[in-house]
């Protein structure tokens, strides 16, 4: 019994920190490149933000007891690469500097605590809802790109998940890195091991990196990051210390940004994995498969360099169905919340379908536009009958 919980956490953490790296490597890699530094200075980058979110991971999700997963902000890396061309390697890290600032004084002063807690359970369940179906979408959409591929990975995910539920993503995991190999989609002839090492980047304070990165950075992983990855433990029912939590990424983040720590956030895909019910049938042993992908990501980040080579072979499709298919059970187990209850059932759904969109309103993204969708609709119905009980 032991046994079984020891690898299925272990399962879920690999399988949270492979789709991690695999799905925004490249975007790391693009930002640096786009910042003029090169391979060896995107190799530090994810020693460093592998290191603090290891670290973090492991260190929150033992002392809470509760699996908190954090992770780079991949939206603010897709942010940086199209705005932060302007400016330079040392004035961008002074930004990240701020961005992890702001993000500190969210947690320590609580007013973002204050502001969650408002929030409805089931609009929250919405939004995760809205952010993960397209993942779960990617998984078929792709299956024209490699047909064989994928849909071996999702025929082997639903035989595995009736026979062997706590292991389904190992499974899926082996057979498909198997069926790649055989389709000739991977070819690693050229590897070599290699070591990453820190590179310190002097930062540059002024007024135009401050505006222009600091603070688009952090409106992005406020928004689009630490929002949903709140909404995903209040999803899974776990008591979240929200400040705390912001606190500790904060600071962390302002510490490693000079190294290329440029976003540290909590999780919310790679999140959701370490909380189904194929990890524990107890919530509270979950957090176990958290703190394995903290471990994971530490040996990860030692071994950047190598595995940079190493996700850039693997195909597409690979990637996308594997992120899908482990976030089955999470989309419709939050789909499942949502509408739990008939009074905010209607707000819940538009919250679900904004976000799932590709709505984007001043700047804003879609998953904030749909929890403000979803409030608005709320407030709506309330005044109505609020004006319907006084006539």
């Amino acid at each position: 019994m032991v046994v079984n919980r020891i690898i299925s956490s272990a399962v879920a953490g690999l399988a949270a920190v492979v789709i991690g790296f695999a799905s925004s490597i490249a975007l790391i890699y693009q930002l640096v490149i786009n910042l003029g530094g090169d391979a060896s200075l995107a190799s530090s980058w994810l020693l460093s933000l592998g290191l603090a979110i290891g670290i973090t991971s492991i260190a929150l999700s033992f002392y809470y007891r509760i699996p908190i997963l954090t992770a780079w902000s991949t939206p603010g890396a897709a942010l940086l690469i199209a705005d932060a061309q302007n400016f330079s390697l040392n004035e961008a890290v002074a930004g990240f500097m701020f961005s992890a600032l702001l993000i500190f004084l969210s947690g320590i002063t609580g007013w973002f605590e204050k502001l969650i807690n408002k929030i409805p359970f089931q609009l929250a369940s919405a939004m995760l809802a809205g952010i993960l179906v397209n993942f779960g979408i990617d998984v078929f959409n792709h299956m024209n790109q490699e047909p064989i591929l994928v849909g071996v990975m999702f025929l082997t995910y639903l035989i595995a998940k009736q026979l062997a539920p706590k292991f389904t993503i190992l499974f899926v995991l082996l057979l498909s890195g198997v069926m790649a190999w055989q389709l000739n989609l991977i070819d690693v002839s050229d590897f070599s091991w290699e070591i990453s090492e820190f590179t310190y980047i002097s930062p540059e304070f002024n007024l135009k990196a401050i505006l222009g990165v600091g603070v688009p950075l952090f409106i992005v992983t406020m928004a689009a990051q630490n929002l949903p990855g709140i909404a995903v433990l209040k999803a899974h029912n776990y008591k979240t210390p929200v400040s705390s939590i912001l606190s500790v990424t904060g600071l962390v983040n302002l510490i490693a940004a000079p190294f290329g720590g440029y976003g540290l956030n909590l999780a919310a895909i790679t999140a959701a994995i370490c909380m189904t019910e194929d990890v524990d049938k107890k919530p509270e042993n979950r957090y176990w498969a958290a703190i394995s992908g903290g471990v994971f990501y530490i040996v990860m980040a030692l071994s950047a360099s190598y595995l940079m080579n190493v996700f850039s072979i693997l195909p597409t499709a690979l990637i996308f169905a594997l992120a899908g298919i482990a976030l089955f059970t999470t989309i419709t187990n939050s789909i499942k919340q949502a509408l739990t209850d008939n009074k905010v059932s209607e707000a819940a759904m538009i919250t679900f379908l904004v976000t799932a969109s590709n709505l984007t309103l001043l700047n804003i993204n879609s998953v904030l536009l749909g929890l403000i969708a979803g409030c608005l609709v709320m407030a709506v119905q309330r005044a109505f009958k609020k004006n319907a009980v006084i006539k």
